[in-house]
């Protein structure tokens, strides 16, 4: 069995490949392994550092000419509740996101392959097997939630948990000063809310209610189109080269971010 330092994590290069948010980039990504008893911490300081996790690994772009993808966070407790947000959040009342442990279900995988095929087509994840799911979900050494979404029932408030056809769940890790949206995956056909939207808005409302300043939504990327929706969650911070600061998505586009 290989076993990895968790006191001195070994950090690794990937070789170039294929840029998924830009085309005709090249994407690098400097990696290492989250495993044992010091995994916690070290994603703790790895995504206050503007890595991501995936499975049992951080990461976190390091392309030589290219610096488009930004770390972003959402301030909780300062965030603007726009009049589009709070009809997304009222046509959601009918929803109860239940918590529970990273445990993954063929229901699930069901709702993740349909999601897959109808927004994300031609992507990566599109080859995944229930067993490759199963390790997106269970293969974490870290405090991480699974967050699943289903209409309201008449035993809910008994309960804590939905009823019916599951219609979104949402994979997160618990930090000490957030929550960090790791993946999400909703039912592409349901049409009465707008699911990934809400879903940003429940962590949002999790972590107030936890005391938590911060949800992490992973990478903003300027001139990727499925990138664009974060910057709509304000007021948010971005990580630059002097740290976290706050940033209106506007003024920051006008910045170059991609060397010529």
């Amino acid at each position: 069995m290989t076993r990895h330092p968790t006191d001195h994590p070994q950090f690794y290069l990937t070789a170039p490949a294929p840029c998924p948010y830009l085309e005709g980039k090249q994407e690098r990504k400097v990696f290492t392994h989250l495993v044992g008893h010091g995994a916690p911490a070290l994603n703790e300081v790895l995504t206050q550092g503007g890595f991501r996790r995936s499975q049992n690994i951080a990461y976190r772009p390091a392309c030589e000419r290219c610096q488009a993808c930004v770390s972003v966070r959402v301030r909780v407790d300062d965030f603007k509740w726009s009049r589009s947000f709070r009809r997304v959040w009222k046509s959601g009342s009918d929803l109860v996101g239940a918590r529970l442990p990273p445990s993954p279900s063929a229901e699930q995988y069901d709702l993740f392959r349909d999601y897959l095929e109808e927004r994300h087509e031609n992507g990566g994840m599109t080859e995944m097997s229930v067993l490759d799911y199963a390790m997106m979900v269970e293969d974490t050494h870290v405090d991480t939630l699974l967050i699943e979404y289903r209409k309201r029932g008449p035993n809910s408030f008994i309960t804590g948990t939905g009823e019916g056809p599951l219609l979104g769940v949402a994979l997160s890790d618990q930090l000490s000063d957030g929550l960090s949206m790791v993946y999400s995956f909703y039912d592409p056909d349901h049409a009465d809310t707008a699911l990934g939207t809400y879903m940003i808005l429940d962590h949002i409302e999790r972590a107030r209610k936890l005391h938590l300043p911060y949800v992490y939504l992973g990478y903003w990327v300027e001139g990727s189109e499925k990138m664009a929706y974060k910057a709509r969650f304000k007021p948010q911070e971005h990580l630059g080269p002097n740290g976290w600061a706050i940033a209106d998505a506007e003024d920051y586009k006008k910045a170059p971010h991609t060397a010529e």
